[in-house]
């Protein structure tokens, strides 16, 4: 933690001796205090806005991406789990059996 204090004083360090040493014009350190990184921040969004799944259940394509993966696993847990069941519920188990006869 203390290495990163370190290095992080030393770059704000640097910086300051550079905007200083690099033009005594003031018009050109406020110029390099503008913003640079335009495109950094959150993109413009190009179709429909999306929903909560409970908002809207019956279209699946307006969901949140996160919602639709969260419904698609629990949808497909609940297949397997439940055609396990149906297909192994007519088997029983010798176990039971045998644990009535010990005494």
């Amino acid at each position: 933690m203390a290495s990163f204090f370190a290095s992080m004083a030393a770059r704000r360090a640097a910086t300051l001796s550079r905007l200083s040493s690099s033009s005594p014009n003031p018009s050109f350190q406020a110029t390099s205090f503008t913003q640079r990184r335009g495109l950094a921040s959150a993109a413009d969004h190009h179709g429909p806005a999306k929903v909560n799944c409970w908002q809207d259940p019956m279209s699946p394509s307006k969901w949140k991406e996160e919602h639709f993966v969260i419904v698609s696993l629990a949808g497909w847990g609940l297949l397997i789990t439940s055609s396990y069941k149906f297909f192994t519920r007519g088997k029983e188990s010798k176990e039971g059996n045998l644990v009535e006869a010990s005494h």
